[in-house]
């Protein structure tokens, strides 16, 4: 009996391949979680300390400002927390993804698995840091006496799923782009740095009282996923515009991200 491989002729995400491979998802992401906090003394807690400390320095600097600006109906140490959060998964996930085949190079050369599996475990190492994170997050809340609508909770895992979204679609692509042009990994820090500032973390979508500014903060992918977690909260008016905008967007980058990527794997054994 003969078999013949061929490569696939349209779009596809391997899903029935990805789960037929499963196991790897826990053997990189736990992997993946003991070599980031090997041999630190504080472990998870830098999970914590790093948006809490965004956060305290956002808010002694530009709290008061912004809230009076912008007439928020929450502290703004929640606005921001909740902001921070969701920006931990995105950025993480980004960089860890972005430099997933690099580092598994070794790998690689060796066995066949789904590629897909290294960058979505290193999305998952951010997002157990999320909820490592989240414990505090809810301490805030209570500090506060900020009221969550329990009528909208599900708003919540809508969030991290769109938040995950883009940071997939961003970090297959970087990881393909990565194995050609080892650039990449100088760029990441860059782009990090600039998206935090490009993205409403610490403000508002309406801060700006331009059109052109407001359009850019609605197209960015992480807007909706932001809008959508602080609609948890009572007093907070979702801006749906926004949320389509940006679900938009971040299916757009998914789609670009998988396609490039499943259309170079096929080479990234001899280059990693």
């Amino acid at each position: 009996m003969e078999f013949e491989i061929k490569p696939q002729r349209k779009f596809s995400l391997g899903i029935k391949e990805l789960w037929d491979y499963r196991e790897l998802f826990y053997f990189f992401t736990w992997r993946d979680v003991k070599v980031k906090y090997k041999q630190t003394v504080l472990g998870f807690l830098w999970a914590i300390i790093q948006p809490l400390f965004m956060t305290v320095v956002f808010t002694v600097f530009f709290g008061d400002s912004i809230s009076q600006k912008t007439n928020l109906l929450i502290p703004y140490p929640v606005f921001a927390l909740s902001g921070m959060l969701l920006w931990g998964i995105f950025s993480g996930g980004m960089s860890n993804a972005a430099n997933s085949m690099v580092n598994n190079a070794n790998i690689i050369k060796k066995i066949y698995f789904p590629r897909l599996i290294i960058p979505i475990s290193a999305i998952l190492v951010a997002l157990i840091d999320f909820f490592v994170a989240f414990v505090v997050f809810i301490v805030v809340l209570f500090i506060y006496k900020v009221e969550i609508e329990l009528s909208v909770l599900f708003l919540l895992p809508v969030s991290i799923l769109i938040t995950c979204l883009a940071s997939m679609g961003c970090g297959v692509l970087l990881a393909a782009l990565n194995v050609k042009y080892r650039d990449v990994r100088y760029i990441i820090p860059f782009l990090v740095q600039g998206l935090l500032f490009l993205t409403p973390v610490m403000y508002p979508v309406g801060i700006s009282d331009s059109k052109t500014v407001q359009l850019i903060l609605k197209l960015n992918p992480l807007s909706g996923a932001l809008e959508l977690m602080r609609g948890l909260f009572s007093g907070y008016s979702i801006n749906m515009e926004t949320v389509l905008m940006s679900l938009a967007s971040s299916i757009f980058l998914f789609v670009v991200g998988v396609i490039y990527f499943r259309k170079t794997e096929s080479y990234f054994a001899d280059l990693a």
